[in-house]
């Protein structure tokens, strides 16, 4: 895929670092693609299956290893097709993102600011979204697929920080911060990335994030999800998982 353009040397009036999942649009992007992906090749499917053999070992396992057994449906796919399928699934997700962050996207953009996608998700997918959206740099999960289980790097919690401070300008940042920094998230797993930021936006908080963000004196938001009850949801994640419904997730809905 091709590269982002070099950021420029000199700092810009505000660095924006958006998470993805559950920050910009309501769902995991990784039960998307997967869903994405199976309707195209259904045989894909049957992958489900050692993924959910997995699930009793996955505190044994670990948050990565797990990662890599769930994307073992990507199993020695042709990577030029990748590609094409990374660019389809991020038009694809358009819609779908919470108006109310695409309009604190176009602010930021009006003003100058510089624009950061930063997500655990794979950064095939992650940097097609990103370029879908007007962002400057794009930063996921790296992802080496061809064997059953893809090599990752999985780009969560610190791991985000430290990728920020590799690739990012010397001058972007002041005294281990970066230079009016504004971070927006739904998850306490980005808790270190915000110790980057002057300022923080919290997106449908859980009540333990709730609580911070008050006590810290960030904003929060809270765009309408695509579910109604948690019974509603499940449904919607098995129809993801499974592939069985050709849009469990209402991605071409415009109120989604």
């Amino acid at each position: 895929m091709a590269k982002s353009a070099p950021l420029p040397a000199i700092p810009p009036p505000c660095i924006a670092l958006f998470d993805l999942d559950g920050t910009l649009i309501a769902w995991d992007c990784q039960l998307l693609f997967r869903h994405f992906m199976v309707r195209k090749h259904p045989w894909r499917g049957v992958f489900l299956l050692l993924f959910l053999a997995m699930i009793p070992f996955a505190g044994w396992l670990g948050i990565t290893r797990m990662k890599r057994i769930f994307l073992c449906y990507l199993w020695r796919i042709d990577p030029g097709t990748l590609s094409d399928y990374a660019r389809d699934f991020a038009r694809s997700l358009m819609p779908a993102i919470y108006p109310e962050l695409r309009e604190k996207l176009d602010r930021h953009r009006a003003a100058g600011h510089c624009l950061i996608l930063t997500s655990a998700s794979p950064e095939f997918y992650v940097t097609e979204i990103g370029r879908a959206m007007g962002f400057d740099l794009a930063l996921g999960t790296p992802v080496q697929t061809g064997p059953l289980f893809p090599q990752l790097e999985n780009h969560k919690g610190a791991a985000k920080v430290a990728r920020l401070l590799e690739v990012l300008p010397a001058a972007y940042f002041d005294h281990g911060k970066l230079r009016h920094g504004h971070g927006y998230t739904d998850s306490r797993a980005d808790l270190p990335l915000l110790t980057l930021c002057d300022s923080v936006t919290v997106v449908n908080p859980s009540p333990g994030l709730t609580d911070l963000a008050k006590q810290s004196g960030w904003e929060i938001v809270r765009p309408a999800r695509p579910w109604k009850t948690r019974a509603g949801f499940a449904v919607r994640i098995l129809a993801l998982l499974t592939g069985l419904h050709p849009d469990p997730a209402g991605l071409a809905r415009k109120d989604c």
